[in-house]
């Protein structure tokens, strides 16, 4: 029986070279995960609270079938969610497929005929391209005649106050603010500097709705967009709150009448939140939430550790080792096609899950290129569990999150280092 770590590194295909540089870059970071550790503190003792007051109960695990009438666990759930995001209400269903779904809901239900939706934070995330209707599709906002207006943040990353003063307007309904970079190399917004852009654009138009895209970013800090003014933040229950365990889902939180809205439009006018059955789900979407802020934190230092091993190999990394973090989600350009697939098949064959399969580009859809994706995971498509993706087009950037574990986030790296060894692309030495 092994019992020497260096030697199961070795029997997983790791070699001492590789572990060597790896042990050197995570030295540093023992100060920086001590910090991280008493966030998740705080906010798995605000989750526990939340908990405690909703007076969750075994029965709340029962399932519910057909209409979901009277469905004890959804609805305090829903209590639950409302009281961690500070909010009057929340619908957290698994009838919401996945983030986009919960956006395109969240935006579809608030958003009229004749209104502007505007982005003061530059492009939306790909997938939301065709729902907004910059990339024609079929039942997008454009089509229902809601118009898009777009103010790109300056090259510095920060908001571009005097355009998004000009943007502003009379039919301006709803502003969207994507809290984290997606597809891009922006930097992550701080739930800090939400709040004041939020205050800055209440100013102008005190009766716009706010929305937050909150994905990739709860439990990160000890505040929620919702803290700090949102009138709704939007997520999904395969991302950080479902902690590795809810098996779809998602959530919508905020304003009383926003989520009536919503809620309207996810089931039908006039049934709303009273119908949508929780069916088996119910009992790992509060599991997976009880654990989600410890899950969210070896996420975070996955990627931390993620920018130190790479910076170190000289690519560059969005954002660095040192940069305070507000999303899970760590970019690196790697410069090549070739560099990418590589990346992303250490990452597959790091995985509990599928680890003999090897990835390759697909025209995802959504997506205006082909997409390379590395998840070998429990639920399909989690990207709270380990898993790296992104666009064959340049800069040729690779997007890493999750890691249920950090042992496992710290594998995953190690292991596409070693990939990226094997296929020549780097040297140690």
């Amino acid at each position: 029986m092994v019992k020497n770590i260096n030697e199961i590194y070795k029997q997983l295909g790791i070699d001492d070279e590789v572990l060597k540089y790896a042990e050197e870059r995570l030295k540093g970071l023992r100060e920086r995960f001590a910090g991280i550790d008493e966030t998740a503190e705080y906010n798995q003792l605000k989750v526990l609270k939340a908990l405690q007051e909703c007076r969750v109960s075994d029965a709340c695990f029962s399932a519910s079938s057909g209409y979901g009438y009277n469905d004890l666990g959804r609805d305090t759930l829903e209590e639950v969610y409302s009281k961690i995001f500070n909010t009057e209400d929340a619908l957290v269903r698994p009838q919401i497929t996945c983030g986009t779904h919960a956006l395109n809901v969240a935006l579809s239900s608030n958003l009229r005929p004749g209104d502007e939706l505007l982005s003061p934070v530059g492009k939306p995330y790909d997938t939301l391209e065709e729902v907004i209707g910059i990339r024609p599709s079929r039942g997008s906002l454009k089509e229902y005649g809601v118009s898009y207006s777009q103010v790109d943040l300056k090259p510095d990353g920060s908001f571009d106050y005097e355009n998004i003063k000009k943007a502003v307007n009379d039919r301006t309904g709803l502003v969207t603010i994507q809290r984290s970079k997606g597809y891009q190399t922006r930097p992550t917004l701080s739930v800090e500097s939400i709040g004041e852009l939020i205050s800055f654009i209440k100013g102008i138009k005190n009766d716009v709705i706010c929305m937050v895209d909150n994905c990739y970013g709860e439990f990160v800090e000890r505040i929620e967009p919702s803290d700090v003014g949102a009138d709704m933040v939007v997520g999904s229950l395969i991302k950080n709150p479902g902690g590795g365990l809810a098996p779809v889902g998602g959530y919508i939180a905020g304003k009383k009448e926003c989520i009536e809205n919503a809620a309207y439009r996810l089931t039908s006018p006039g049934l709303g939140k009273e119908v949508g059955a929780s069916l088996n789900v119910i009992q790992s979407f509060y599991q997976g939430l009880f654990l989600a802020p410890t899950v969210t934190a070896s996420a975070l230092k996955g990627a931390i550790f993620a920018a130190a091993i790479l910076e170190g190999l000289g690519f560059k990394v969005h954002p660095d080792a040192d940069t305070k973090r507000h999303d899970i989600i760590q970019a690196v350009t790697l410069g090549s096609a070739e560099a990418v697939i590589s990346f992303c098949k250490g990452i597959q064959a790091a995985a509990p899950v599928d680890s003999h399969v090897t990835p390759e580009p697909w025209a995802m859809p959504g997506y205006d290129s082909d997409v390379i994706m590395a998840a070998g995971a429990f639920v399909s498509g989690s990207s709270i569990e380990l898993s790296a993706d992104g666009p064959i087009k340049e800069p040729y950037n690779v997007y890493f999150q999750g890691g249920l574990t950090f042992p496992h986030a710290k594998f995953g790296i190690i292991k596409a280092v070693q990939q990226l060894k094997d296929d020549g692309i780097i040297k140690l030495s």
